[in-house]
């Protein structure tokens, strides 16, 4: 029995280096958050409006809604965070929001020290 030496393995392809995927594009349009502030602001209800409405507005304006739906959550909590919305039912994402005036004030009065400070003068 004569045992015969294996042939020498091939030398294995060198591995090219993997080329990172490109970045996807932005969209064009408005973001979750802006939207979502447009409905609430659109609303005229006295106590805010609910994740449920704010979905169907959501998805009146032509927002996927059921693919998105982790994304608008989200975007309510950090809306919530930056007190651009006043949580006035619920914990986290559920529950009812309104927009937060003391915000508006606070933007309104930035608006008049920089047209008093740039001489600028800002219309609503």
């Amino acid at each position: 029995m004569a045992e015969v030496a294996p042939a020498p393995a091939a030398a294995a392809p060198a591995k090219a280096p993997k080329k990172k995927a490109a970045a996807r594009p932005k969209k064009a349009g408005p973001s979750v958050g802006e939207l979502i502030v447009k409905a609430v602001s659109a609303s005229k209800e006295r106590n805010g409006v609910s994740l449920a409405a704010l979905k169907k507005a959501l998805a009146a304006g032509g927002y996927d809604v059921e693919k998105n739906n982790s994304r608008v959550k989200l975007a309510i909590k950090s809306l919530v965070t930056k007190e651009t919305l006043v949580q006035t039912k619920g914990t986290g994402a559920s529950g009812s929001f309104k927009l937060n005036k003391k915000q508006d004030e606070r933007i309104n009065t930035a608006k008049c020290v920089i047209g008093v400070y740039f001489n600028v003068r800002f219309l609503p």
